[in-house]
């Protein structure tokens, strides 16, 4: 009896309790609007108007979508109606809140059989809520043990295939994992994640069992039951090996299943392990390590792939072009690999949605930045330091990324023992913004801006100056789970300036720049599992100033002087098929026509008719007025690539592209310049057209943890641009009669092994390549070497490279790098010879010698901190030494006349080991 009065008055009060929760359920109103939404939009519209509390597992509703128009119903109305005909079971406690359980229902209140437990049944289930945490950790189950449903429940599942799409996201950081595979084993299909993380997977309804792989992540898979079309989102977490290294490529089958040539990815997570000069991590340096990529000495961060120039190079960075890649006359790159989320170059199959450029094309995006939480990162090294600050602005929703960079190097060169150089100066910054925003699930924003701005003087003399800006805003809209679409606007600035400030009788301000808008919409279509259609088109409009020239200050005798502005537009259309024939054949196909016109205002040179285009021909000038189409180019562009399976780890791949540029980068120097003149297409000079055709071996070892490759190219080159000799490209009213119009004929081959798991992992590269130009016009008296071929500039034979990591622990490892190439070209004076009483130096065949061959050995440590997870920060130091060995490697070769004498002299830019250290931090 004493204990029986307890238990009934107890039974009493929680009778009386939940009779009053009742009354409050069925009393309360509720209205609630929503349209394709996520279950989770809904728990916070309903915990807003009730202040009652949901716990569920999140994961059992990524792929649930709510279609509600309710008003001034209960709560338990509004659950009775949205539960209704699934598995899913609510429970409300006394303390406001409901638990959201599947096939089980938590017991909250007494049961008829409290007191005679021989009443129950067998089949009746008791699950008695708990403490809350001891609640959620019930709930939160595995989202890799539960039994996810795909599309809409039906009792008879219909033979047939339905597509699933969703996002591949990074658990801790929401950011989207690129490149991931996605796929079932059977039958085998998958795909991969696009740059926004989006998969589309088509596979036969029923029960399934998804697989998801990605370089750097854990393996997971879900099992699904698929009744039609759905959305099944998916988290992903990093591997526990947390070492930080250059990933190339996600799928490691990729190289062998892709129809892709010629294309490396590089997934950016920590580049330490790849020394480079002062210690600056560099994006650039990297791909120039890899087969078929050249610059032309130590101090350029120029591209020359497969025999083009540095011009033929498409570079964007989120989409906006970027003209100039490269601080400091290329010291460093333009690039802060803190922001930066993965690159992609194409040098071989470029896909149909680029183009205006022939040799490859480096596409770089940054990281959308963390949803989960604040996160600080950087780095301090000798001459440059970094800071990079993330994190949500809207949790799960909306995230920032800011980045900045900036040198400190006037310290270096102030210790310099030659007065004439530690009187100059040198310092940059770069500055990147990048917000995303998930509009809906449908709908996602994203928005990028970017800075750069460098300035230096030499002998306290001259000031250098140039500048990047850009920015771009993109938006990403899925149409349905077999449609989706992306509509970018981008504007790009890149402009430079010259100042002349000793002799006040001679100083002037010499400027340039050149603006590009540019507008791009890109979709694709998923017919089939193996059968997908891109397509889409793009417009630009360039708008340059190609120079003024005019004195600085009142005492200033030059002349000014300045050049008409340039504008065209370029617009193109494109459509491209990738489809996989059978297990061992796949073929894409795509073409892309392309059409530029060169537009007034603008004055056009005119020449006598039949004679060649130069000053002495000139007979005077036509106007155009402003908007007035001027001269018309374009055509179309075939891209085509063959992949045949000949065993399941061997492959054999044939490509075919041909390309067009209607942009050109005029300059006589052997690297890339900030004064180096861009010009649009006129009259007078062609855009560039080029073919390229590729053939390829590519097998994998030991389970495709080693990637052994083999790619021949030949590529042909019309309207490649040359320059006179002794003619000046800077404020050259007459342009057109400065440069050569010439055909240019590349070929090569490359080989490549590369390992890229395991303790001992990295790669090497060989490439044997040629790069040979001829003048269109051979018996002109300005042709080179008689209208003969000669090698261009680049042209660097052998080149061999090797990068190598070895990780001794997980806080440990150790990076040799090695890298060999034949000098490049140079054209020497043989001779001397008087004309009108006047002595001129008689110069040998245009690049006939070679400067001395080039090699460099480096080395570096990298020591990551402790590893526990509570900490104020994570910090890593990195030990390197560029050019161990400290040879003089010749950069260039130069010639002077002192005394009527001509002596000749090798330039070397870093001749000694040069040892640096940089301090890494997150937190």
């Amino acid at each position: 009896m004493k204990i029986f009065l307890p238990l009934l008055f107890l039974t009493c009060f929680l009778l009386t309790s939940q009779s009053s929760q009742a009354q409050n359920l069925t009393g309360q109103k509720i209205s609630i609007r929503l349209d394709s939404a996520r279950f989770d939009e809904f728990v916070k519209q309903v915990e807003a108007q009730s202040g009652y509390y949901f716990y569920y597992d999140p994961s059992r509703f990524d792929s649930l979508t709510l279609d509600l128009n309710v008003k001034d119903l209960s709560l338990r109305e509004i659950l009775d109606q949205v539960f209704k005909g699934s598995e899913f079971e609510y429970s409300i406690d006394l303390q406001k809140r409901i638990y959201i359980t599947e096939g089980q229902k938590i017991i909250t209140q007494l049961i008829p059989g409290l007191f005679n437990p021989d009443r129950l049944g067998e089949s009746d289930s008791i699950v008695y809520a708990g403490p809350e945490s001891d609640i959620k950790e019930k709930l939160l189950s595995s989202a890799e043990s539960k039994l996810h449903e795909i599309g809409i429940r039906k009792h008879r599942i219909t033979p047939g295939n339905s597509t699933i799409t969703g996002y591949v996201r990074n658990a801790v950081t929401g950011e989207p994992v690129i490149g991931a595979a996605v796929f079932i084993t059977s039958p085998s299909i998958g795909v991969t994640t696009d740059a926004l993380g989006l998969y589309a997977l088509t596979i036969p309804r029923g029960k399934q069992i998804i697989h998801i792989k990605s370089t750097g992540m854990r393996e997971t898979q879900r099992q699904i039951v698929l009744y039609s079309d759905g959305k099944l989102d998916i988290e992903m977490r990093e591997s526990v090996i947390a070492l930080k290294e250059v990933s190339v490529k996600a799928g490691m089958d990729k190289n062998v299943v892709g129809t892709q040539m010629g294309t490396v990815k590089l997934t950016i997570k920590n580049l330490k392990q790849v020394p480079t000069v002062f210690g600056e991590t560099d994006l650039l340096r990297t791909v120039l390590t890899l087969p078929g990529i050249k610059s032309v000495g130590e101090n350029s961060t120029g591209l020359n792939v497969r025999g083009g120039s540095v011009d033929q190079n498409l570079i964007q960075y989120n989409d906006a072009v970027i003209y100039n890649p490269s601080h400091l006359f290329g010291f460093f790159s333009a690039f802060n690999p803190d922001v930066l989320r993965d690159v992609e170059l194409y040098k071989s199959t470029i896909p149909s949605k680029f183009g205006g450029r022939l040799a490859s094309v480096l596409d770089i995006n940054s990281r959308d930045g963390n949803k989960k939480k604040f996160v600080a990162s950087g780095g301090i090294g000798l001459v440059t330091g970094r800071l990079t600050l993330e994190g949500p602005l809207i949790k799960d929703k909306t995230s920032f990324l800011l980045g900045g960079r900036s040198t400190y190097s006037n310290w270096v060169i102030k210790a310099l023992d030659n007065p004439n150089y530690n009187k100059s100066s040198a310092s940059f910054y770069d500055v990147n913004l990048h917000l995303s925003h998930e509009i809906n699930e449908k709908n996602s924003l994203f928005l990028t801006g970017y800075i750069s701005d460098d300035r230096f003087k030499l002998y306290g003399d001259t000031l250098y100056a140039y500048q990047n800006q850009l920015g771009s805003i993109k938006w990403k809209h899925t149409f349905n789970s077999r449609l989706y679409g992306v509509l970018t606007a981008a504007h790009t600035k890149y402009q430079y300036a010259m100042e002349a400030q000793g002799l006040p009788l001679n100083s002037f301000d010499l400027k340039f720049d050149i603006n590009q808008s540019n507008f791009k919409a890109d979709l694709s279509y998923n017919l089939h599992p193996k059968h997908t259609l891109d397509f889409g088109l793009s417009t630009i409009y360039y708008k340059l100033h190609p120079g003024s020239f005019k004195p600085r200050g009142a005492e200033s005798l030059i002349i000014p002087d300045e050049l008409e502005a340039e504008q065209a537009t370029e617009s193109a259309i494109y459509l491209e098929d990738k489809f996989e024939v059978n297990p061992r054949l796949s073929i894409t196909a795509g073409i892309r026509y392309s059409f530029f016109q060169y537009l007034g205002p603008k004055t056009v040179n005119t020449y006598l008719p039949g004679f060649p285009i130069d000053y002495i021909y000139q007979e005077g000038v036509q106007e155009y007025k402003s908007g007035k189409k001027i001269k018309t180019y374009g055509g179309p562009e075939y891209r085509a690539s063959v992949r045949y399976s000949v065993f399941d780890n061997l492959s054999l791949k044939v490509s075919y592209n041909t390309l067009r540029q209607y942009i050109h980068l005029l300059t006589n120097t052997m690297t890339v310049s900030p004064t180096d003149i861009w010009k649009l297409s006129d009259t007078f000079i062609k855009p560039q057209i080029g073919d390229q055709l590729s053939v390829g071996l590519y097998r994998n070892f030991r389970g495709n943890k080693i990637e052994v490759s083999l790619e021949g190219y030949y590529k042909n080159i019309n309207n490649f641009l040359d320059y006179k000799g002794g003619d000046s490209l800077i404020m050259n009213h007459n342009i057109e009669a400065a440069v050569l119009n010439t055909k240019a004929k590349a070929y090569g081959v490359e080989f490549m092994i590369k390992k890229m798991t395991g303790k001992l992992n990295g790669w090497l590269g060989y490439t044997y390549a040629r790069t040979l130009l001829r003048a269109v016009d051979r018996d002109s008296p300005d042709a080179p070497n008689d209208g003969n071929f000669y090698p261009s500039n680049y042209d660097k034979p052998h080149d061999f490279t090797l990068i190598s990591n070895y990780r001794f622990s997980h806080r440990f490892s150790l990076s040799f790098n090695f890298t060999y190439s034949t000098g490049r070209p140079y054209t020497p004076p043989i001779g001397k010879y008087m004309i009108d009483g006047s002595q001129r130096v008689y110069y040998a065949d245009r690049n006939q010698f070679r400067i001395p061959d080039y090699y460099r050995t480096d080395l570096a440590m990298n020591i990551e901190g402790n590893h526990k997870i509570k900490k104020l920060a994570h910090s890593s130091w990195t030990l390197a030494v560029y050019n161990l060995l400290g040879r003089k490697n010749p950069t260039s070769v130069y010639f002077q006349t002192v005394g009527g004498r001509v002596s000749g002299y090798q330039l070397s830019i870093f001749g000694q080991p040069i040892p640096t250290i940089t301090y890494n931090f997150r937190f």
